[in-house]
């Protein structure tokens, strides 16, 4: 099985994720779950795959509750 089979983020965008955790927690919620700025202060879509594709940190974080969030069902 190759190295992207694993990969439960394979094939899906940032933008996917991010529009499917913002469906699920609203940005409130998202805030709440991960403290970044562009989640609190006016959030779009736009505004925080702008931030997110800058920073390491922070898009590993979205990542990692994506991740979670789809584990869970």
């Amino acid at each position: 099985m190759s190295e992207q089979a694993k990969n439960p983020l394979h094939g899906i965008t940032l933008e996917q994720l991010l529009t499917e955790l913002v469906a699920r927690y609203g940005w409130d919620g998202l805030a709440k779950r991960i403290d970044i700025r562009c989640f609190k202060s006016d959030p779009s879509i736009k505004s925080s795959l702008t931030f997110l594709r800058k920073t390491p940190w922070a898009r590993e974080k979205v990542e990692a509750l994506f991740v979670q969030m789809r584990s869970k069902g």
